[in-house]
């Protein structure tokens, strides 16, 4: 198993039209794909979004029939690439909705899938949003394997809940990613450093690549698609337009961080002092 490859991050603003978004997504991975890239990441919702009422309208199909599937499998293919997408709106029999990440590997084969666990019922200055309404939150924790290492999977508001990436890390995560469309106003103050501590607390590799510009219906996405080191360092930041990053990888990085403080080793289970 080599250690080192190189991973990008697409940032594009998605917009209800499908057809548009897996077209925009297409040729920025393209672009990647002949950078370099062997692991190319989409942002959360990266081929259909509108809010209404401070409600998500992701565009959804059932598994079967969502046209993002074949295009990326067909993608993977062609250019030997794996990808993570980073979330697709899928219909479930209920009529809800599931937020659901996929890794499709370079055969165009689906090897893992993560339904969001935590949902964005937040009040904001501009109002409230409220994901639960419309979308059915998961329940497991997932690691995809990849030819480099264990890639743990999160989406978006799962980044503020340190737990599961302490489950991802103990289940061989060396890698996590946390696609995502984080609006601009949590974005500019908790969105690096986030990311920067999910990376240093498990001393992992974060790759999450964030949506960027106005969401058709209200709200805005921050950009910044960011790839941090084991250490907390920022190998790229995708700023605030559309375009990819990238950023050479080598996991020897997060065995020598974990050689160096040990963290996952000194985890001690924690009584609370009676009432």
């Amino acid at each position: 198993m080599s250690t080192r490859f190189v991973a990008a991050c697409i940032q594009n603003n998605a917009t209800p039209d499908v057809d548009f978004n897996i077209e925009t997504t297409l040729r920025l991975a393209e672009q990647a794909a002949t950078a370099g890239a062997d692991l190319i990441c989409t942002p959360e919702y990266f081929s259909g979004l509108r809010t209404e009422n401070g409600l998500f309208h992701p565009a959804a199909f059932v598994e079967p029939e969502h046209p993002v599937l074949p295009a990326f499998a067909k993608a993977a293919r062609e250019w030997n690439v794996w990808f993570l997408l980073g979330s697709l709106g899928v219909l479930n029999p209920d009529g809800r909705i599931s937020n659901r990440s996929y890794v499709i590997d370079s055969a165009g084969e689906i090897v893992a899938r993560y339904n969001k666990v935590h949902m964005f019922d937040v009040v904001l200055d501009s109002g409230p949003l409220t994901e639960s309404a419309t979308i059915a939150p998961g329940d497991r924790s997932v690691v995809a394997p990849t030819p480099w290492g264990g890639l743990g999977l999160s989406i978006c508001y799962d980044l503020r809940f340190a737990p599961l990436y302490r489950q991802l890390a103990h289940n061989g995560a060396s890698m996590l990613a946390a696609p995502a469309a984080f609006t601009r106003v949590t974005g500019e103050a908790h969105w690096h450093v986030l990311n920067r501590a999910r990376a240093i607390e498990h001393a992992c590799y974060m790759i999450s690549p964030c949506q960027h510009g106005e969401v058709e219906g209200g709200g805005a996405c921050f950009g910044h698609s960011l790839i941090v080191d084991p250490w907390g360092a920022v190998l790229a930041d995708g700023g605030d337009s559309e375009g990819i990053v990238l950023a050479d990888i080598d996991l020897a990085a997060v065995a020598a961080a974990r050689g160096k403080i040990p963290v996952l080793d000194h985890d001690r289970p924690i009584t609370p002092e009676a009432p």
